[in-house]
């Protein structure tokens, strides 16, 4: 009997090993910093700010996020990171993911930013009927522009990459026009050019947010939590304008002090996928731009269940 009882005894101090060992293999997470971390490339742009201000802020931290922000200078360093996997995220257009979707990249949209683009001009162009622009080819400066101006004058299209030579071209009279981000577009008003906003008539703006496809299937609590941080800063935005240019001055290099209030801030939206109609605009004008048939659809472009928590 007491045999017994010893057997039982030591059978069951096996079971409980056997089944802490099972929890430990099986339930415990991986570490936070493998599965919260995210690499976030972002343009020195307005629509940056609720990232920057999140992470300022802290709510990535509190929400055990490790993220990793990195502001690129051009659209291609950018591009090249993405498609590196040396991030897993940043801030584009829906012109760029059209274009990079449709040549087998795989990104997806994940939300909707909040960009501006004044048009910057030289005195006495806005009454030309016949003007001179300067823009990226492929790209939203050239979409914006088309859906602002094309009804109103005669475009020359001049297509200059680099942001500063083509503010340059501008304010040596060689283009009567650019089409600018903010707060670029206020470092050209400062140095004598007329800033005029227009206003996008679906009330959407082509910048987005997007993640590669690796990133999304690897770490879609990160993200969804990056998303989560995201709306927290928009609701902190929309109460304190002054952050928001706060934020501006102190994370986007070599802007001068003088612009700070020149600088047109947006009402910043919380997560949002712009509506299949718009997408299917951008698809439709980046085809005729590229001129040839695209194959993707907005499905193709978007990954909505991070605007939908």
């Amino acid at each position: 009997m007491k045999r017994m009882k010893s057997s039982k005894a030591i059978l069951f101090v096996l079971l409980v090993g056997v089944a802490a060992l099972g929890a430990i293999g099986c339930g415990s997470p991986k570490s936070s910093a493998e599965d919260l971390s995210l690499k976030v490339g972002l343009m020195p742009a307005v629509d940056a700010v609720p990232v920057l201000l999140a992470e300022k802020n802290g709510y990535f931290e509190e929400l055990g996020l490790n993220v990793e922000l990195q502001i690129f200078n051009n659209a291609q360093d950018r591009q090249s990171a993405l498609q590196t996997d040396s991030i897993d995220g940043a801030i584009t257009d829906l012109i760029a993911v059209t274009a990079n979707v449709e040549e087998g990249f795989d990104i997806k949209t994940t939300t909707m930013t909040n960009g501006v683009f004044p048009v910057l001009s030289n005195e006495g162009a806005e009454e030309k009927k016949d003007i001179k622009v300067g823009m990226m080819e492929v790209s939203v400066t050239n979409f914006l522009l088309d859906e602002w101006l094309g009804r109103e004058y005669t475009i020359e299209k001049v297509y200059i990459n680099d942001i500063p030579a083509r503010l340059a071209a501008i304010g040596s009279g060689q283009l009567d026009m650019g089409l600018f981000p903010e707060p670029m577009a206020s470092m050209g008003e400062l140095n004598g050019l007329t800033k005029t906003l227009y206003q996008s008539e679906e009330g959407f703006c082509p910048d987005v947010i997007v993640f590669t496809g690796k990133a999304i299937a690897e770490k879609e609590e990160a993200i969804r939590l990056f998303h989560e941080a995201y709306n927290k800063a928009v609701d902190e935005l929309n109460q304190n304008e002054q952050a928001g240019r706060d934020i501006i001055m102190e994370k986007i290099p070599n802007l001068k002090p003088e612009i700070e209030g020149k600088i047109i801030l947006p009402e910043y939206t919380r997560v949002m996928i712009p509506d299949d109609r718009y997408i299917d605009k951008i698809i439709q004008w980046t085809a005729e731009t590229m001129k040839k048939e695209l194959k993707v659809k907005a499905d193709d472009l978007v990954e909505r269940k991070f605007a939908q928590q």
